[in-house]
This record gives structure tokens, C-alpha cells and sequence, in this order.
């Protein structure tokens, strides 16, 4: 058999039900000849896996190799892009449970509420409407109804825009920040997890 180049780029993060019934077609792409790219994408990736039954499992670009070559090894295997691939075990939701869903409802509206008037009472932004509204009429009031209200309304649709959600429907297709800052905090941990999984050598080492 000649020699064969296969380029091969891990995927940095997936999420299945079986980490153990993952191919290397499924935790990567390939770009091979048609048939030995077919051949490649149906092997096992078991093998490369240190505890397939564990969460996360960390599974490195040197193992896929070793996979690789064991059943061809004539092939010339180019890995470009991420080096490991983080597996997650994918959970599957539970249903609703309408009396917890009230409960924790209620505490973030109440907490909210109170953190929403707090700080309206630290900046004292009655006050600022009382002389917003004496400079614009000249006249003076203790209830400026006619900006208290409308700034209520405005309040209310800012948050909405914010977090870019109408009950479960999206505004647009920009992601909001709390999903940047949920991307931000899962990226952190795949960070931290493969830095903290060690090299095979190092797993050799360390078992002499």
C-alpha cells in the first residue's frame, strides 16, 4: 500500500448519550481519499479513551493517531486544529416540575424587584424625576406620573432587548449575554479539563 496523507482536525467539544459508541468520524473530520476516508470515520475511538464510562473524557489527538496507524500503517496523518477532544455525557432533560418552576419564578422576581428598587433608592432616582420634571413644565410634583410611568414601560422592554428573549422566542440572532457568559464559563472548563488531563506519556510515567 502507498503512502497515504490524511489530514485530520479534532472536534474541541461534543456531547453524547455513549462516549463509548463514538467513532473517530464523530469526534473529527477527515479529508482523505473517498474509501479510506470511510474506512477511518467508522473505527472505534474507544480505544483512545483512558474511562469511557467518566465525564468528561478527554480524548487526545495522539491516541486517534496510534488508532490510526495500528490498522494502517502506512498512512501520513496530518492533525490540524484542536489537539483534543472534550466528550461530555449528554443529559437528558427531565420534565417540568410546575412547583419548583413557581418557586424558583417567584424568589428571581422578588430578588430582582428588590434589586431593581435598591438601586433606584441609592441613586435616588425619584428625585432625579422630580427635577426632570420641574425643569421641563416648571412646575413642581411629588408623583411625576407622566415619566415615571413611561420609564417603568422602558425599563421593563430594555431587559427584554437585553437578554434578547420573549418567553422562549429570540429577537434576533445575536447571542445575548447571558449566553456569552454561560459560552464563556463552559469554555473555562474544557480549558481547565484538558489542561489538567495528562499527556499518555505522562501517564506512563507516572504509572512507572
Amino acid at each position: 500500500m502507498n503512502e497515504q496523507r490524511v489530514y485530520i482536525r479534532l472536534k474541541s467539544r461534543i456531547r453524547v448519550k455513549e462516549p463509548s459508541s463514538l467513532t473517530i468520524g464523530g469526534i473529527s473530520s477527515l479529508i482523505a481519499d473517498d474509501g479510506l476516508r470511510e474506512e477511518l470515520e467508522k473505527m472505534p475511538a474507544a480505544g483512545a479513551m483512558k474511562d469511557p464510562g467518566s465525564s468528561p473524557v478527554v480524548i487526545d489527538s495522539m491516541n486517534i493517531v496510534k488508532l490510526m496507524l495500528a490498522r494502517y500503517p502506512d498512512l501520513d496523518i496530518q492533525v490540524v486544529g484542536p489537539v483534543q477532544t472534550i466528550v461530555w455525557h449528554k443529559v437528558e432533560k427531565q420534565p417540568m416540575k410546575p412547583v419548583l418552576f413557581c418557586l424558583v419564578w417567584f424568589l428571581l422576581f422578588i430578588g430582582s424587584a428588590l434589586a431593581i428598587m435598591n438601586f433606584h433608592e441609592d441613586v435616588s432616582m425619584s428625585g432625579v424625576h422630580r427635577k426632570l420634571y420641574k425643569v421641563i413644565t416648571g412646575t413642581e410634583t411629588d408623583s411625576p406620573l407622566w415619566l415615571q410611568i413611561p420609564y417603568s414601560f422602558g425599563l421593563g422592554l430594555g431587559m427584554i432587548l437585553f437578554f434578547n428573549h420573549l418567553l422562549r422566542k429570540r429577537i434576533n440572532d445575536e447571542p445575548s449575554p447571558l449566553e456569552m457568559e454561560m459560552f464563556n464559563y463552559q469554555d473555562n472548563i474544557d480549558r481547565y479539563v484538558a489542561l489538567n488531563h495528562k499527556h499518555p506519556n505522562e501517564q506512563e510515567k507516572s504509572d512507572d
